[in-house]
């Protein structure tokens, strides 16, 4: 049955040829910046929507957080599920529509609670974006390209969130920041039927066999220490780079004097430079020592993490911008190396059926944690320092969370034992 499954989708990709699979990769690309794009907009806009709307910290901070990851977590899973049993592209397709649509929306909020809903709206949507988008790149790309595919796809995320900070800032500054999120929406509800017509499944495996997947595969990495020891790991590490993606702008203005665009530019800069060199050098290093020695895509997380943790410290507390910039590149590109490795590592601890299963379970562990409770920790710290340090409280709330580096670097460090045991082989 794998054999055969392998043979109809190399059949079918060759038959597609080169020029379908590099479409295919580029429209879901597009796809994933405006995935980043749409939540990373929220922070740059952060200034102006907590003055228009008289919110504080800790309500901005659940707004970012914990209404974007309640079913953006909880979802993932039921809609990777559905993707495989109907159509991935549908489903990317629909999730584009869905989530840009509540991106527009987000313009029209008048209060706490309604803006708290669209942004609920937007986790729905994003949550059926990812893990079919991987799916579709492993079905049009063969084993020896696929790697260099994820890699590019991945770019994804330095992009969309420099490009939200950039265009959304501009947009803000000429229109407002209502306008700035309607004129995502609108992007990615155009974008939504051209990526529906033009990405086309390929043949693949019966149903059934995708369901006994989902079943058996959670019980089957649950087992593994690695795992857990790698989802907890990856999920302090966001906790502080969700909170920190969000917070950042906030502090670049309070603390460093910048208006909203200047804020824009100068984390855009960061976030397209470090976030873009990170992505490739963890999956390049990864998968040159990974060959003779499996526990580097444990070892490389966390000497990313230990050295995060005091550069991003380091960086908030600059005395001036020149040095903060060059404090803050070196984070912003080794915090988010953990991904190629770290996402490898998962789909190696379980047969090859049920990785797509055992990626959304990981998933679902850190984004949870990740995006529900980072950016909310560091608004309701905020507001607790506020009486003792005014206007400078987020500037120490965001510099006390860099901690959770730390200890994200000390659970992958119990993880490089445990990987070379749990690691499961390609079957020939």
């Amino acid at each position: 049955m794998v054999v055969a499954r392998g043979q109809l989708l190399s059949g079918a990709a060759e038959q597609h040829g080169r020029g379908a699979g590099t479409l295919v990769l580029l429209l879901l690309l597009l796809a994933y910046i405006l995935n980043f794009l749409d939540r990373q907009i929220l922070g740059i806009l952060g200034p102006a929507i907590k003055a228009d709307l008289h919110l504080t910290d800790t309500q901005f901070g659940a707004i970012g957080g914990l209404a974007f990851a309640l079913l953006y977590s909880a979802l993932g899973i039921p809609l990777a599920f559905l993707a495989d049993r109907t159509s991935r592209s549908g489903v990317v397709s629909a999730s584009l529509a869905v989530w840009s649509g509540f991106t527009a929306l987000c313009g029209a909020a008048t209060g706490y609670w309604q803006l708290f809903l669209y942004r609920l709206g937007v986790g729905v949507g994003e949550a059926g974006g990812v893990a079919p988008s991987y799916a579709l790149i492993a079905d049009y790309f063969p084993p020896e390209r696929r790697a260099r595919a994820l890699a590019i796809f991945s770019l994804g995320v330095p992009i969309g969130l420099g490009g939200g900070a950039y265009i959304g800032a501009h947009l803000a500054n000429w229109f407002g920041w209502r306008t700035a999120f309607v004129v995502m929406g609108v992007i990615g509800i155009v974008l939504a039927p051209i990526l529906k017509y033009l990405v086309r499944d390929l043949p693949r495996q019966a149903p059934a066999a995708s369901a006994e997947s989902l079943w058996k595969a959670f019980p089957t990495v649950a087992r593994k220490p690695t795992f857990w020891l790698m989802a907890f790991a990856a999920s302090m590490s966001s906790l502080c780079g969700y909170g920190l993606a969000l917070w950042t702008p906030s502090v670049m203005v309070r603390s460093f004097g910048l208006d909203i665009v200047s804020a824009g530019n100068f984390l855009a800069s960061l976030l397209l430079i470090g976030g873009c060199a990170g992505v490739f050098a963890g999956g390049w290093l990864a998968d040159r020592l990974g060959q003779a020695d499996r526990s580097w895509y444990a070892r490389l997380p966390a000497i990313a993490w230990l050295i995060t943790a005091p550069t991003f410290a380091l960086g908030l507390m600059a005395p001036n911008l020149w040095a903060a910039w060059a404090l803050l590149l070196i984070p912003n590109g080794l915090n988010i190396l953990w991904l190629g490795p770290v996402v490898t590592a998962v789909q190696h601890l379980v047969p090859q059926r049920m990785r797509s299963t055992a990626s959304g379970s990981f998933l679902f562990i850190n984004n949870l944690i990740g995006i529900g409770i980072g950016p909310l920790l560091m608004g309701g710290i905020s507001d607790a320092l506020k009486k003792t340090y005014g206007a400078e409280s987020l500037r120490y709330a965001a510099v006390g969370c860099t901690a959770f580096y730390l200890v994200a670097a000390l659970l992958m460090l119990f993880a490089i034992k445990r990987l070379r045991d749990d690691w499961v082989e390609d079957q020939s």
